[in-house]
Formats: structure tokens, C-alpha cells, sequence
């Protein structure tokens, strides 16, 4: 059992090579941009991050790592901002082969998509709901498209670091929150977390508050965990073996696709259910030409006059 002692050594520096591997395309944006954003750092956001962590006996350094002009633009901002221009050109090429008459093969997958979402968005939160779909829509292509960068080369996976993770809960978080005081004023979405008996409402409403602050986290910490496990097995199963490590990521891809597909699909269920609580079908009136307004589950056409 020697060679078990000898090779376990080599896999784990194997292992630890590839997880602090940067990509190539984030060491030149560093080359290019990263003595700016350094200098940036040093003169506005790390003082006051050294104020404030340090009211916690802590310092920026401690929480970040350290600032070096070689990592001053992090990985996951990079591969972020990537994953925002292949979202934008995915988009506009399934766009542009749209045919009435032959529609191709990326028309009808991007058609499935599209009435996949829009039904989901009418049964959680109904007809109404559909004027929350390109918000909706866009949360799905770009978390897609973020947890798959990662089964590419020279890419990985943005959503595999919650610095994204908790930045698209808070997304989530603060639109689900416009909306209802949007649509209900600041009294009546404050309202909606005391619940429908008066009498119980001071043990509700801080209960509700807790829960709806903590959702950006769970948002969060759920999208990360699931897309990191997911690099980490992946990682782990390669260095077993070092001479056959590209084999371990093409027989892992179906399930990296799985997951990526069903951390897509959590997200967005969830902030449809957040919205379907603040939002609801507005009272019937007569509309005003070219305003839709709807009338129990059917969708009313614009009123013409």
C-alpha cells in the first residue's frame, strides 16, 4: 500500500495547482487594468473598508487577502463581466435567425424557453405577472450562462463565488421589494408581513422581516454551494488519476449541466414566489386607451379607442 502514501502527496498538489489556477484572460486584464483599479483601492475603497471591519477588530487584508496589482480585478468580476456579453450575443444570435416560416433549431430552443418562463410567471403569479418577464428572463440566461462558462476552457464558472451569488440574491431581494412598494405604497407592503390577523401582528412582522432579509443570503449561499460543490467534485475526481485527468470533466459534464440547469430553474422559481407575495392583479377599471388591464385569468387586449 506504499504507492497509496506516495500518490496521495502528488494528487493533493495537483489539486491545490488547479484551484489557485487563474484564468489567462483575468491575468491580462490585471496586466492592462490592474495598476489602476490598485491605486483605485488603495486611495477610496480600502480605507473605509479598514474603518469599518475594523470596528470588528479586523482590516480589509483580513477579510479580501491582499491588494496587489495582480489581483486587484478579481477573477469572478472578469469572468461576471464576460458572461453579461455572451448573455447580450446569445440572445441577439437566437434573435436574429427568428422564422415565421422554417424556424432553425436555436428559434425553437429559444421559443421553449421563452413559453417555458412565461407559464411559469402565469401560474405563480398570474396573468398580471407578465410584465415582470424580461426581468425574470434575464435572471435566467445570465445565471445559465454564468454556472455553464465554467465546463469551458479558459473560463470559470463566476456563480462559483459568492461575491456573484450574493450579488444576484440582492438583485432579486430589492426588485421583489420595489415592486411591492410599488404597487402597494410603503404602508401597504410594510402591511403585507404583519399578516391577516391584527391581533398576532407584533409577533408576525418581525418574523416576516427576519425571513425576508435573510432570503438574499439563502438566494446566495444556495446558487454558490451547489455551483462550488459542483467545481470541487469535478476538481477531486481529476487528481485521482493525473495522467487521465481530462477524462473525469467530459464524463462529469451531464451532471455539471444538470445542476447548472436546476440552480437556474431555484433561482427564478424563488423570485417569482417572492414577487407573486407583494404583487398582486390590479382591481378592475376601465382603461385608458392602449392600457391592458386584466380580467380573472384571461389577459384583455388593449382597449382601442
Amino acid at each position: 500500500m506504499f504507492w497509496l502514501d506516495e500518490a496521495a502527496p502528488e494528487a493533493a498538489q495537483h489539486a491545490e495547482e488547479a484551484e489557485h489556477h487563474t484564468p489567462i484572460i483575468v491575468e491580462l486584464v490585471n496586466h492592462w487594468f490592474g495598476e489602476s483599479a490598485y491605486a483605485f483601492q488603495l486611495k477610496h475603497t480600502k480605507p473605509k473598508w479598514d474603518w469599518l471591519l475594523g470596528k470588528f477588530g479586523s482590516s480589509a487584508e483580513s477579510a479580501f487577502g491582499p491588494y496587489t496589482p495582480e489581483n486587484a480585478i478579481p477573477w469572478y468580476t472578469v469572468m461576471f463581466f464576460i458572461a453579461c456579453i455572451l448573455s447580450v450575443v446569445i440572445i441577439w444570435i437566437f434573435k436574429g435567425k427568428l422564422s415565421e416560416s422554417e424556424p432553425g433549431g436555436a428559434q425553437q430552443t429559444l421559443e421553449v424557453s421563452v413559453l417555458a418562463v412565461r407559464n411559469m410567471i402565469q401560474d405563480i403569479i398570474g396573468p398580471h405577472g407578465l410584465q415582470y418577464f424580461p426581468v425574470v428572463m434575464t435572471f435566467a440566461v445570465l445565471i445559465l450562462v454564468c454556472n455553464l462558462m465554467g465546463l469551458f476552457p479558459l473560463f470559470m464558472s463566476p456563480t462559483a463565488a459568492t461575491s456573484v451569488t450574493f450579488a444576484l440574491g440582492l438583485s432579486s431581494f430589492l426588485y421583489y421589494n420595489y415592486i411591492g412598494i410599488k404597487e402597494n405604497g410603503i404602508g401597504g407592503h410594510l402591511k403585507h408581513l404583519m399578516g391577516p390577523v391584527w391581533w398576532i401582528a407584533p409577533l408576525i412582522f418581525p418574523i416576516e422581516v427576519i425571513s425576508n432579509l435573510i432570503r438574499p443570503f439563502s438566494l446566495g449561499i444556495r446558487l454558490f454551494g451547489n455551483l462550488f460543490a459542483d467545481e470541487k467534485v469535478m476538481l477531486t475526481v481529476s487528481s485521482l488519476a493525473p495522467p487521465y485527468t481530462w477524462f473525469a470533466p467530459i464524463a462529469l459534464m451531464p451532471l455539471s449541466v444538470f445542476v447548472a440547469l436546476i440552480q437556474t430553474f431555484v433561482f427564478i422559481l424563488l423570485s417569482q414566489l417572492y414577487i407573486s407575495e407583494v404583487s398582486h392583479p390590479p382591481h378592475e377599471h376601465h382603461a385608458a386607451p392602449g392600457e391592458e388591464h386584466y380580467h380573472g385569468d384571461e389577459m384583455v387586449a388593449p382597449v382601442l379607442t
